[in-house]
């Protein structure tokens, strides 16, 4: 197999630049693209480069952007906007490859390597590209040229704006072992502390640890650290509209008020949990492994998942299994500001049943069989009392019914798609003998808890 040829495009401060595209005015300004404040997204989500050498930087809240950029111009999002001239960009990477992966709106992997022979080499191709984005779009891209995705992606971090990296194998521990650890592909800020504890803090020290003692810090995914930063990487650019099965189905929220209680977030998971398994029973599958994703209100957050003995799409299972996975993992040295919950590892409801059925009969061979506990307890939730003064009583809706959803103004956690469909074993743990929710405005009343 011959050297791959990879491109990583990566749109420069992208929603300010098709703001100040569409705005003449606001061109050369501080300008800063901002959430919703009242719904709780009032941060900066991309700033113009004049901004950024202010101190700007993207997940600032607004009041702290202004106090290093007074003369900063706050620009409400529109997400219709960004999504239109991303379509134009991905039509001009398409005149040059059909494998075209996205990263976001504004990031992109092309696979170049069957384009040589029409468009010329990679340099040139990319020069191209950037070219024709900056004349048809009036906007800049920042590119790297490299021989796999993770490296590519460093190649187009590494200078901007408007900028063209080129990493080849013989150029790599040149250019990228320098670099800090952060820079590479999936190091958050969770591992990059850790790896700092350790005393490393460049790629080029995270790859001359060895992958056995990578792998006892962070398990499995050790090995993919360390392979990453030595510049291995196979994963193949996927195909523009190429339909690949599901492998994982996901919900989260921010919430419209910081979660400081473990009832407080018992109450979100058992909701993300019913939308997410809801999903998974209409795909017909089930899912292998749980994953929850915590995030504090200065916006740093980790994930941690767990592999189960038997798939399920039960909800109340897997809000048990979150639960548990929370109370092993944060100890409340923040107030949080979201969660998420997800099913991954997803597989047909049909094999599901026949390998739960071999499970079964192996666990009846042990002797002493138990069955995996959550070992943290659901916490006792009681909800506010009806506006009107009346008492609060458990509604009378059967299996799987719909509820009505009340309109809420925005913000609410269910703008995001949780609470649509209430099953038993979710209106169970959220109205058994400790919880109870109103008759009428079931809902509402619930999201007035937050």
């Amino acid at each position: 197999m011959g050297q791959r040829h990879i491109l990583h495009c990566d749109c420069n401060s992208f929603y300010a630049s098709v703001e100040m595209q569409e705005h003449p005015e606001l061109r050369g300004k501080s300008i800063a693209v901002c959430g919703d404040p009242e719904a709780r997204h009032g941060i900066v989500l991309t700033a113009s480069y004049p901004a950024k050498r202010m101190g700007v930087k993207t997940g600032m809240p607004i009041w702290e952007a202004k106090q290093h950029c007074r003369d900063l111009i706050v620009v409400p999002a529109s997400y219709g906007k960004y999504q239109k001239y991303s379509s134009y960009v991905r039509e001009i990477f398409r005149d040059y490859t059909d494998q075209v992966e996205s990263f976001g709106l504004d990031e992109a992997w092309l696979d170049i390597t069957g384009s040589l022979g029409l468009f010329g080499d990679p340099v040139k191709i990319a020069k191209e590209i950037s070219a024709r984005i900056k004349r048809e779009l009036g906007i800049t891209v920042s590119i790297g040229v490299s021989f796999n995705k993770i490296t590519a992606k460093l190649g187009s971090d590494y200078k901007k704006p408007d900028a063209i990296t080129v990493i080849e194998p013989d150029t790599y521990k040149q250019i990228v072992y320098p670099l800090p650890v952060g820079d590479l592909l999936y190091v958050g800020n969770a591992t990059q502390r850790k790896l700092g504890s350790y005393g490393i803090r460049t790629i080029g020290q995270l790859a001359e640890t060895n992958p056995e003692v990578l792998k006892g810090w962070f398990g499995v995914m050790g090995y993919t650290l360390s392979a990453f930063a030595r510049g291995l990487d196979q994963t193949p650019v996927a195909k523009q509209n190429a339909h690949t099965a599901i492998k994982s189905v996901g919900n989260s929220a921010t919430t419209p008020r910081d979660l400081t209680t473990d009832e407080d977030v018992w109450l979100m998971l058992v909701l993300l949990s019913e939308s997410v398994a809801m999903r998974m029973r209409d795909l017909g599958s089930k899912c292998n492994v749980v994953e929850i994703y915590v995030r504090d209100n200065e916006l740093s957050g980790f994930t941690r998942r767990r592999k189960l003995d038997n798939p399920t799409n039960v909800s109340i299972e897997i809000a048990r299994i979150a639960f548990d996975l929370f109370k092993r993992n944060y100890s409340w040295p923040k107030p949080l500001r979201g969660i998420g919950v997800r099913g991954a590892d997803l597989l047909p409801r049909r094999l599901c049943s026949t390998i739960g059925l071999f499970l079964q009969r192996g666990k009846a061979r042990e002797a002493g069989t138990h069955r995996q506990s959550s070992g943290h307890a659901a916490p006792a939730v009681r909800l506010p009392q009806c506006a009107e003064g009346g008492r609060i009583h458990r509604p009378r809706f059967g299996r799987h019914q719909r509820l009505r959803r009340p309109q809420h103004p925005p913000g609410r956690v269910f703008s995001y798609g949780i609470g649509g469909i209430v099953n038993d074993s979710t209106r169970k743990a959220l109205c058994g003998s400790r919880c109870a929710l109103q008759h009428r405005g079931t809902i509402a009343t619930l999201a007035n808890y937050f």
